[in-house]
């Protein structure tokens, strides 16, 4: 199951302790971040906050792409609400990549009615237009080449499966060059 905002990963702590008594943690940066980042139209994919205080900050855009003067703009507002001298941090703020893994569930449905690249667990790769995305998993429409009763040629054989969040391991942007 894509996971809701708690952007932990296994790198990575949840919070960080700065100079003096200060805990900044991702809570409190979700909390002060989301309204600027939702009225530029984007979400936020994951915060990660490092042990050396380095913070990166992803968001993706509910239509279309984030461009530099998102990234710009929100790195801004970020150090208007935390000074950079109180909270001795680094800051990355960046776009999702189109080579990376889905992680929240608006990923999901801004993708639905695309290609994606789904590895199912198990090892089964399959790539596919993603047609439907809920909280218990995926509806994938893709074409295999089957033999079919009556036939020596295998043929082209559409499909349309729900996966359920158990068994599948990734689904990523389909990149076609």
């Amino acid at each position: 199951m894509p996971r809701e905002l708690d952007f932990r990963g296994p790198d990575v702590t949840p919070y960080f302790i700065v100079t003096g008594q200060r805990v900044m943690g991702i809570t409190e940066i979700r909390d002060a971040m989301e309204s600027a980042i939702v009225a530029r139209g984007c979400f936020i994919v994951d915060i990660k906050i490092s042990k050396d205080n380095v913070i990166v900050l992803t968001v993706e855009s509910e239509k279309g792409t984030v461009t530099l003067d998102d990234c710009v703009a929100l790195s801004g507002i970020f150090e208007e609400k935390f000074d950079r001298e109180k909270e001795d941090y680094e800051l990355t703020v960046t776009s999702a990549g189109l080579d990376q893994p889905f992680i929240v569930p608006a990923q999901y449905r801004k993708a639905t009615g695309s290609m994606v690249e789904v590895q199912l667990k198990g090892g089964k790769k399959i790539v596919a237009m993603l047609t439907a995305a809920d909280d218990s998993g995926i509806t994938l429409k893709y074409t295999t080449r089957e033999k079919v009763e009556g036939s020596k040629k295998k043929e082209n054989v559409e499909h349309e499966d729900t996966f359920p969040f158990a068994e599948v391991n990734s689904v990523r942007p389909y990149i076609e060059f």
